[in-house]
């Protein structure tokens, strides 16, 4: 894919953008080079994310963060991100894709800045919140601003990169920030994203074309402010409920959820230009890729959430070489990319996303193998699949999702493709992530129950980390000496790989139910394509 000589200096990109399925007479000349700063956007966007993975020690340790702080942390970005894409996608619809590509930069930038300079924990979380808005700003313009610029000739191919760049921030994000963390404090691992967000905002400013929706009514604010209700309280609700019990606020924010879902539906099917077109799902190809784009990184997410606890708190990895062992997960995302783009224009959309679902869902239960005793090469080809399995996958489901809405609805068909992103990633982080806890708790207490103080053992229970931490000081509290602390050390490990591998079995079973779901709901080639160009029209 190398991109065309771009034209003389000073000259204006052409702004038309074409319906899904039209094929645009003079494409815009500079659109591969466009894609690479699209594609560089959802890189900081992502690794804003993984890049946490790895520096979540260094802060729980300087900032003293109990777990809950840490997950607030995390969900700090994720419930603004994941509740406001819809909305603002369809914003940046109706009044300029590009400049809402660039206000979401500038604003990701200033959290990054916010994130890197302040030491307490309630900042931290702020400077994540508003790092979680301008994200929710970019990831949707780059979708819908990628379908605007690619004829529709080339648009899959274009997809096909955008999914491998999601791929590539997985791996990318720890091993940058384990690097930096090797000489610097964690606050590095936010600064990282200013100097590309810098970039990015140049090259949009050049390379980019101007794109807008022609002839976009008004925006269905209240459509837009129910769809914030519903999935913020949703994804509040999943993190909070499964990881800190199902006290007043989880279980206020599951009926909120529960009742905006039916209101936001019925509002929808009234308004005359609804900010979401709730009769798509009525469409087996789109509610079938939304669907499989939910259970992919359900499965995704949660299983490199635990995995890379595994490989640093297990295995004794520190930042960068737990950053250095998982770029094998990125390079297989590119070999799936580079099979689905020769593959699906033969096989069908529908082959390849059930088959990699199918090679995802087996990498999953591969992780069930995992005991005390397991080293990194136990890992290495249930994260291969995982990444082979996101490159072959996701981008033919993505191109459907998008194929789906007309022109003046790209932003739209973004934010609803990202949020079923982020939603399936936070429950897997969530769900599964609730799951290992229970399972290491219970064997923990099984293992070392008794055999130390109250006090200590609700720290060791806490998390991995905590029982770790616990170990050390036994080892140095004359009282208890090096042969107490091993025995907890092989306890706690011993715990949580016990956790490792059950959590791995119930993911597994559900990414194996997923599957199942998405083969039953995605019709056949030939009905595919029909109906995908019938939405789009």
């Amino acid at each position: 894919m190398s991109p065309p000589a771009a034209p003389a200096a000073g000259r204006r990109a052409s702004t038309p953008a074409p319906a899904p399925g039209e094929q645009r007479e003079a494409p815009y000349p500079r659109r591969w080079w466009a894609l690479l700063v699209l594609c560089l956007s959802l890189l900081i966007v992502v690794m804003a994310n993984t890049s946490l993975i790895v520096a979540a020690p260094d802060m729980t340790r300087d900032l003293g963060l109990s777990s809950s702080d840490l997950q607030w942390v995390v969900d700090g970005y994720t419930v603004p991100y994941a509740a406001l894409m819809l909305v603002l996608g369809a914003i940046g619809d109706k009044y300029s894709r590009r400049g809402a590509l660039l206000t979401g930069l500038v604003v990701f930038a200033g959290g990054s800045v916010m994130g890197s300079l302040v030491d307490r924990t309630e900042l931290v979380i702020a400077a994540r919140a508003v790092m979680g808005v301008g994200a929710a700003v970019v990831m949707p313009a780059t979708l819908s601003l990628l379908v605007a610029v690619f004829p529709k000739a080339e648009r899959a191919r274009a997809i096909t990169a955008w999914t491998a760049t999601s791929g590539l921030a997985i791996a990318v994000g720890p091993l940058v920030a384990g690097w930096l963390l090797e000489d610097h404090a964690w606050g590095a691992t936010f600064l990282i994203n200013v100097p590309v967000a810098v970039v990015a905002v140049i090259g949009a400013l050049v390379l980019v074309p101007s794109s807008k929706a022609q002839g976009m009514g008004r925006i269905d604010y209240g459509g837009g402010l129910l769809s914030i209700v519903t999935v913020g309280s949703l994804v509040y609700a999943t993190i909070e409920g499964p990881h800190f019990g199902w006290g007043t606020g989880p279980v206020t924010a599951a009926v909120v959820a529960g009742l905006g879902l039916p209101a936001f539906v019925a509002w929808e099917l009234r308004h005359p230009h609804p900010m979401l077109n709730v009769r798509k799902f009525t469409l087996r190809p789109f509610s079938g890729s939304l669907l499989a784009v939910l259970f992919f990184f359900f499965g995704t997410f949660g299983a490199l959430y635990y995995s890379t606890q595994f490989l640093q708190f297990v295995l004794g990895y520190d930042a960068l070489e737990t950053g250095v062992r998982l770029l094998p997960l990125a390079g297989a995302v590119f070999a799936g990319a580079a099979v689905t783009g020769r593959l699906t224009p033969r096989l069908g959309m529908k082959a390849m996303v059930v088959a990699g679902m199918a090679i995802g869902t087996a990498g999953v239960f591969l992780l069930t193998r995992i005991d005390q005793g397991s080293a990194y090469a136990d890992f290495l080809a249930p994260m291969m699949m995982l990444g082979f399995a996101i490159g072959l996958s996701v981008s033919p489901a993505t191109d459907t999702i998008m194929g789906s809405f007309p022109e003046d609805e790209l932003g739209v068909g973004g934010g609803a493709n990202d949020t079923a992103l982020e939603l399936g990633g936070s429950l897997g982080i969530a769900v599964l992530g609730s799951l290992l806890g229970t399972s290491y708790r219970d064997q923990l207490t099984d293992l070392a129950g008794g055999h130390l103080p109250a006090a200590a053992m609700d720290a060791a229970k806490d998390s991995v980390g905590g029982g770790l931490a616990v170990a050390e000081r036994i080892a140095q509290d004359p009282s208890g000496g090096p042969l107490q602390a091993q025995a907890l050390v092989d306890a706690v490990h011993r715990a949580f790989a016990h956790g490792v591998a059950t959590t791995s079995l119930t993911g597994g079973i559900i990414m194996a139910i997923g599957t199942v779901l998405v083969l039953a709901v995605l019709p056949g080639r030939r009905a595919t394509g029909r109906t995908a160009d019938s939405a789009a029209g």
